[in-house]
Protein backbone atom coordinates (compact mmCIF):
# COMPACT_ATOMS: atom_id res chain seq x y z
CA UNK A 1 0.00 0.00 0.00
CA UNK A 2 0.83 3.54 -0.84
CA UNK A 3 1.21 5.91 2.13
CA UNK A 4 -1.65 8.25 2.20
CA UNK A 5 0.53 11.14 3.14
CA UNK A 6 2.57 10.96 -0.31
CA UNK A 7 -0.73 12.24 -2.06
CA UNK A 8 -1.87 16.02 -0.78
CA UNK A 9 -3.71 18.62 -2.60
CA UNK A 10 -5.38 15.86 -4.61
CA UNK A 11 -8.35 16.79 -6.98
CA UNK A 12 -11.38 13.96 -6.54
CA UNK A 13 -13.75 13.60 -9.14
CA UNK A 14 -17.09 11.93 -7.88
CA UNK A 15 -19.29 10.14 -10.81
CA UNK A 16 -22.93 9.69 -9.92
CA UNK A 17 -25.45 7.04 -11.10
CA UNK A 18 -28.51 8.75 -10.05
CA UNK A 19 -30.60 5.42 -10.67
CA UNK A 20 -28.75 2.67 -9.05
CA UNK A 21 -30.08 1.83 -5.75
CA UNK A 22 -32.56 3.60 -3.75
CA UNK A 23 -31.34 6.45 -5.47
CA UNK A 24 -29.95 8.60 -2.27
CA UNK A 25 -26.76 8.99 -3.98
CA UNK A 26 -28.41 12.33 -5.52
CA UNK A 27 -28.07 14.26 -2.42
CA UNK A 28 -24.17 13.39 -2.67
CA UNK A 29 -22.83 16.47 -2.82
CA UNK A 30 -24.41 17.63 0.24
CA UNK A 31 -22.65 14.89 1.80
CA UNK A 32 -19.02 15.41 0.45
CA UNK A 33 -19.56 19.37 1.21
CA UNK A 34 -19.99 18.29 4.87
CA UNK A 35 -17.78 15.68 5.15
CA UNK A 36 -15.00 15.14 2.76
CA UNK A 37 -11.57 17.11 4.26
CA UNK A 38 -11.24 20.43 1.92
CA UNK A 39 -7.97 21.10 3.36
CA UNK A 40 -6.39 17.59 1.53
CA UNK A 41 -8.58 17.85 -1.41
CA UNK A 42 -10.48 20.02 -4.34
CA UNK A 43 -13.50 18.18 -5.95
CA UNK A 44 -16.19 17.55 -8.50
CA UNK A 45 -19.36 16.10 -8.25
CA UNK A 46 -20.79 15.34 -11.72
CA UNK A 47 -23.79 12.66 -12.84
CA UNK A 48 -23.81 10.01 -15.29
CA UNK A 49 -26.56 10.48 -18.09
CA UNK A 50 -26.40 7.18 -19.92
CA UNK A 51 -24.74 3.81 -19.98
CA UNK A 52 -21.23 4.35 -20.77
CA UNK A 53 -20.86 8.03 -19.77
CA UNK A 54 -19.18 7.34 -16.48
CA UNK A 55 -16.06 5.28 -18.26
CA UNK A 56 -16.42 8.69 -20.36
CA UNK A 57 -15.86 11.50 -17.44
CA UNK A 58 -13.18 8.90 -15.71
CA UNK A 59 -10.68 9.49 -18.65
CA UNK A 60 -11.37 12.87 -18.97
CA UNK A 61 -10.71 13.73 -14.99
CA UNK A 62 -7.80 11.68 -15.42
CA UNK A 63 -6.71 13.65 -18.72
CA UNK A 64 -7.34 16.72 -16.21
CA UNK A 65 -5.04 15.83 -13.20
CA UNK A 66 -7.40 14.14 -10.74
CA UNK A 67 -6.14 11.44 -8.73
CA UNK A 68 -8.84 9.88 -7.17
CA UNK A 69 -12.26 9.36 -9.13
CA UNK A 70 -15.11 7.85 -6.93
CA UNK A 71 -17.70 5.62 -8.24
CA UNK A 72 -21.36 6.28 -6.80
CA UNK A 73 -23.16 3.69 -7.85
CA UNK A 74 -23.43 -0.27 -7.78
CA UNK A 75 -21.11 -2.96 -9.75
CA UNK A 76 -21.72 -1.20 -13.01
CA UNK A 77 -21.01 1.88 -12.60
CA UNK A 78 -17.80 0.77 -10.36
CA UNK A 79 -17.11 -1.07 -14.17
CA UNK A 80 -17.45 2.10 -16.10
CA UNK A 81 -15.17 4.20 -14.00
CA UNK A 82 -12.64 1.71 -14.18
CA UNK A 83 -12.36 1.11 -17.35
CA UNK A 84 -11.06 4.90 -17.42
CA UNK A 85 -8.50 4.35 -14.56
CA UNK A 86 -6.93 1.05 -15.54
CA UNK A 87 -3.37 1.10 -16.18
CA UNK A 88 -3.36 4.81 -14.61
CA UNK A 89 -1.73 6.70 -11.61
CA UNK A 90 -5.30 7.37 -10.13
CA UNK A 91 -7.22 5.48 -7.69
CA UNK A 92 -10.35 4.24 -7.67
CA UNK A 93 -12.87 5.01 -4.45
CA UNK A 94 -16.13 3.59 -4.15
CA UNK A 95 -19.27 4.92 -2.51
CA UNK A 96 -21.45 1.55 -2.86
CA UNK A 97 -25.23 2.60 -3.58
CA UNK A 98 -25.86 -0.61 -5.75
CA UNK A 99 -28.34 -3.63 -5.40
CA UNK A 100 -25.42 -5.77 -4.77
CA UNK A 101 -22.06 -3.52 -4.25
CA UNK A 102 -20.17 -6.91 -4.86
CA UNK A 103 -16.89 -5.11 -4.96
CA UNK A 104 -17.19 -2.78 -1.96
CA UNK A 105 -17.97 -5.53 0.35
CA UNK A 106 -15.38 -7.67 -0.91
CA UNK A 107 -13.37 -4.71 0.18
CA UNK A 108 -15.07 -4.24 3.21
CA UNK A 109 -15.73 -0.36 2.23
CA UNK A 110 -18.89 0.91 4.39
CA UNK A 111 -21.99 1.28 2.50
CA UNK A 112 -22.62 4.58 5.08
CA UNK A 113 -22.22 7.83 3.02
CA UNK A 114 -20.33 9.81 5.71
CA UNK A 115 -18.16 6.37 6.82
CA UNK A 116 -17.55 5.58 2.98
CA UNK A 117 -15.84 9.64 2.62
CA UNK A 118 -13.82 8.82 5.71
CA UNK A 119 -12.16 6.34 3.94
CA UNK A 120 -11.23 8.40 0.68
CA UNK A 121 -10.21 10.67 3.48
CA UNK A 122 -7.74 8.45 4.89
CA UNK A 123 -6.58 7.82 1.45
CA UNK A 124 -4.93 4.38 1.49
CA UNK A 125 -4.30 2.81 -2.07
CA UNK A 126 -4.09 -0.45 -2.96
CA UNK A 127 -3.24 -2.39 -6.37
CA UNK A 128 -5.62 -5.16 -7.62
CA UNK A 129 -5.93 -7.05 -10.39
CA UNK A 130 -8.26 -6.32 -13.30
CA UNK A 131 -9.66 -8.93 -15.98
CA UNK A 132 -10.87 -8.76 -19.40
CA UNK A 133 -13.13 -10.85 -21.45
CA UNK A 134 -12.68 -10.85 -24.78
CA UNK A 135 -11.23 -7.21 -24.32
CA UNK A 136 -13.93 -6.35 -22.33
CA UNK A 137 -13.37 -5.17 -18.58
CA UNK A 138 -14.40 -6.60 -15.82
CA UNK A 139 -13.13 -6.14 -11.85
CA UNK A 140 -15.36 -7.92 -9.50
CA UNK A 141 -17.21 -11.09 -11.40
CA UNK A 142 -18.08 -12.08 -15.00
CA UNK A 143 -20.00 -15.06 -15.92
CA UNK A 144 -21.89 -17.22 -18.64
CA UNK A 145 -24.88 -19.19 -18.28
CA UNK A 146 -27.62 -18.82 -16.07
CA UNK A 147 -26.34 -15.90 -13.85
CA UNK A 148 -25.98 -14.11 -17.50
CA UNK A 149 -29.56 -14.69 -18.12
CA UNK A 150 -30.56 -13.35 -14.43
CA UNK A 151 -28.60 -10.56 -15.45
CA UNK A 152 -30.22 -9.41 -18.59
CA UNK A 153 -33.97 -10.83 -17.11
CA UNK A 154 -32.90 -7.83 -13.93
CA UNK A 155 -31.76 -5.17 -16.17
CA UNK A 156 -35.35 -5.25 -17.66
CA UNK A 157 -37.10 -5.77 -14.27
CA UNK A 158 -39.11 -2.62 -12.60
CA UNK A 159 -37.53 -2.73 -9.45
CA UNK A 160 -33.86 -2.87 -8.45
CA UNK A 161 -32.64 -4.53 -4.80
CA UNK A 162 -32.19 -8.17 -3.28
CA UNK A 163 -35.98 -8.96 -3.59
CA UNK A 164 -36.48 -8.32 -6.95
CA UNK A 165 -33.44 -10.32 -7.94
CA UNK A 166 -33.97 -12.79 -5.78
CA UNK A 167 -37.66 -13.27 -7.52
CA UNK A 168 -35.98 -12.98 -10.61
CA UNK A 169 -33.82 -15.81 -10.15
CA UNK A 170 -36.30 -18.11 -8.92
CA UNK A 171 -38.66 -17.89 -11.65
CA UNK A 172 -36.00 -18.27 -14.23
CA UNK A 173 -33.88 -21.43 -12.24
CA UNK A 174 -36.99 -23.48 -12.29
CA UNK A 175 -36.79 -23.94 -16.39
CA UNK A 176 -33.17 -23.07 -17.04
CA UNK A 177 -31.53 -25.88 -18.52
CA UNK A 178 -27.29 -26.85 -17.98
CA UNK A 179 -25.51 -26.29 -21.12
CA UNK A 180 -21.97 -27.84 -22.04
CA UNK A 181 -18.79 -26.01 -21.71
CA UNK A 182 -15.24 -26.57 -22.43
CA UNK A 183 -13.40 -24.89 -20.33
CA UNK A 184 -9.38 -24.40 -20.93
CA UNK A 185 -7.25 -22.97 -18.17
CA UNK A 186 -3.78 -22.10 -18.68
CA UNK A 187 -3.90 -25.06 -21.04
CA UNK A 188 -5.42 -27.77 -18.87
CA UNK A 189 -8.90 -28.90 -20.16
CA UNK A 190 -12.02 -30.17 -18.57
CA UNK A 191 -15.44 -30.34 -20.06
CA UNK A 192 -18.68 -29.67 -17.65
CA UNK A 193 -22.37 -29.59 -18.25
CA UNK A 194 -22.95 -26.46 -15.97
CA UNK A 195 -25.84 -24.16 -14.47
CA UNK A 196 -23.46 -21.11 -14.70
CA UNK A 197 -19.30 -20.76 -15.07
CA UNK A 198 -18.54 -17.65 -13.04
CA UNK A 199 -15.20 -15.55 -13.55
CA UNK A 200 -14.41 -14.27 -10.51
CA UNK A 201 -11.79 -11.40 -9.22
CA UNK A 202 -13.08 -10.82 -6.18
CA UNK A 203 -15.22 -13.51 -3.91
CA UNK A 204 -18.67 -12.22 -4.28
CA UNK A 205 -21.54 -11.29 -6.63
CA UNK A 206 -22.90 -8.91 -3.66
CA UNK A 207 -24.96 -8.96 -1.06
CA UNK A 208 -22.61 -11.13 0.31
CA UNK A 209 -23.63 -14.04 -1.70
CA UNK A 210 -20.03 -15.35 -1.97
CA UNK A 211 -19.12 -17.47 -4.73
CA UNK A 212 -15.37 -17.85 -4.62
CA UNK A 213 -14.39 -17.60 -0.59
CA UNK A 214 -10.86 -17.82 -1.35
CA UNK A 215 -10.38 -15.70 -4.20
CA UNK A 216 -8.09 -12.65 -3.60
CA UNK A 217 -8.17 -9.13 -5.78
CA UNK A 218 -4.19 -9.14 -5.80
CA UNK A 219 -3.06 -12.78 -6.72
CA UNK A 220 -2.88 -12.81 -10.38
CA UNK A 221 -5.33 -15.56 -11.13
CA UNK A 222 -8.94 -15.78 -11.70
CA UNK A 223 -10.98 -18.51 -9.74
CA UNK A 224 -13.11 -20.59 -12.37
CA UNK A 225 -16.34 -21.40 -10.99
CA UNK A 226 -18.78 -24.26 -12.07
CA UNK A 227 -22.07 -24.73 -10.45
CA UNK A 228 -23.86 -27.63 -11.14
CA UNK A 229 -27.70 -27.44 -10.97
CA UNK A 230 -29.59 -28.66 -7.96
CA UNK A 231 -33.59 -29.45 -6.90
CA UNK A 232 -34.80 -25.76 -6.26
CA UNK A 233 -35.26 -27.24 -3.15
CA UNK A 234 -32.09 -28.77 -2.25
CA UNK A 235 -30.47 -25.44 -3.48
CA UNK A 236 -32.95 -23.42 -0.91
CA UNK A 237 -31.80 -25.86 2.07
CA UNK A 238 -27.61 -25.14 1.07
CA UNK A 239 -28.61 -20.81 0.01
CA UNK A 240 -26.89 -20.56 3.90
CA UNK A 241 -24.08 -21.78 3.04
CA UNK A 242 -23.52 -18.82 0.09
CA UNK A 243 -23.72 -16.26 2.70
CA UNK A 244 -20.89 -17.54 5.23
CA UNK A 245 -18.58 -18.21 2.14
CA UNK A 246 -18.88 -22.35 2.58
CA UNK A 247 -20.83 -23.32 -0.75
CA UNK A 248 -17.54 -24.25 -2.24
CA UNK A 249 -17.37 -27.48 0.80
CA UNK A 250 -20.40 -28.84 -1.41
CA UNK A 251 -19.71 -30.99 -4.34
CA UNK A 252 -21.83 -28.92 -6.23
CA UNK A 253 -19.45 -26.03 -6.84
CA UNK A 254 -15.75 -26.24 -8.59
CA UNK A 255 -13.30 -24.03 -8.55
CA UNK A 256 -10.23 -23.92 -10.28
CA UNK A 257 -7.82 -20.89 -10.25
CA UNK A 258 -5.46 -19.58 -13.34
CA UNK A 259 -4.52 -16.55 -15.35
CA UNK A 260 -6.24 -17.08 -18.59
CA UNK A 261 -9.26 -19.02 -19.55
CA UNK A 262 -10.69 -19.60 -22.92
CA UNK A 263 -14.49 -21.21 -22.78
CA UNK A 264 -16.07 -23.20 -25.79
CA UNK A 265 -19.89 -23.52 -26.03
CA UNK A 266 -22.43 -24.36 -28.06
CA UNK A 267 -23.91 -21.09 -29.32
CA UNK A 268 -22.81 -17.52 -29.01
CA UNK A 269 -24.92 -16.24 -26.53
CA UNK A 270 -25.67 -14.31 -23.29
CA UNK A 271 -22.70 -12.99 -20.48
CA UNK A 272 -22.85 -10.71 -18.32
CA UNK A 273 -19.79 -8.59 -16.84
CA UNK A 274 -19.80 -7.16 -13.08
CA UNK A 275 -23.28 -7.92 -13.42
CA UNK A 276 -24.34 -5.79 -16.81
CA UNK A 277 -25.37 -8.13 -19.57
CA UNK A 278 -23.71 -8.43 -22.67
CA UNK A 279 -23.31 -10.78 -25.91
CA UNK A 280 -20.39 -12.65 -26.39
CA UNK A 281 -18.86 -14.95 -29.36
CA UNK A 282 -19.47 -19.03 -28.68
CA UNK A 283 -15.74 -19.22 -27.77
CA UNK A 284 -14.02 -16.52 -25.41
CA UNK A 285 -10.99 -15.72 -23.52
CA UNK A 286 -10.80 -13.95 -20.09
CA UNK A 287 -7.28 -12.54 -19.12
CA UNK A 288 -6.11 -10.90 -15.99
CA UNK A 289 -4.35 -7.83 -15.62
CA UNK A 290 -2.36 -8.38 -12.50
CA UNK A 291 -2.04 -4.91 -10.63
CA UNK A 292 -3.17 -2.82 -12.73
CA UNK A 293 -5.54 -0.52 -10.61
CA UNK A 294 -5.11 1.46 -7.56
CA UNK A 295 -8.16 1.78 -5.01
CA UNK A 296 -9.01 3.34 -2.11
CA UNK A 297 -9.62 0.61 0.74
CA UNK A 298 -10.34 0.70 4.69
Amino acid sequence: MTDPDTYQNESIVFIVNPVSGSGQQRMIAEVVDKYLNKSKFSFKVLFTEERGHASQIAKLAVEEGASIVVAVGGDGTVNEVTQGLVGTDAALAIIPTGSGNGLARHLQLPVNFRKAIGVINQGKRKKIDTATLNGSLFVNVAGVGFDALVARKFEQAAKRGFFSYFSVSTSAYRKYKPKKYTISIDGKVVKRRALMVSFANSSQFGNNTTIAPKATLDDGLIDVCILRKLPLWKLMLLSPLVFTGKFDKTPFLEIIQGKEVIVKRKKGKYVHLDGDPGKEDKTFTIKVQPLSLQVIVP
